[in-house]
């Protein structure tokens, strides 16, 4: 009959690493160090103009996201409120 219901410990890891990994949309992103270099004003500007949502990493992990006050709008008409999470 096989092996039916039975989860190997290699297949409960990564069925939990499934469970507690987000799903996190692929978008731009901007290192942290291009904001320090007084880049950040260029930075925003582009990424209003394209409306577009991106996250600032640092040391290669993503700290924060950014978007346009248009798409923040077209989210709270939504009902949308992003200070409930």
């Amino acid at each position: 009959m096989g092996n039916i219901g039975v989860l190997y410990p290699e297949e409960e890891t990564r069925m939990a690493d499934k469970k507690t990994t987000p799903k996190v949309p692929i978008m731009d992103h901007f290192n942290i160090a291009e904001f320090n270099r007084g880049q950040s004003s260029r930075l925003l500007r582009e990424l209003v103009a394209a409306d577009k949502t991106a996250y600032i990493q640092k040391n290669g992990k993503p700290i924060a996201v950014v978007m346009s006050y248009e798409r923040y709008l077209r989210l709270c008409e939504k009902g949308v409120d992003i200070n409930e999470y």
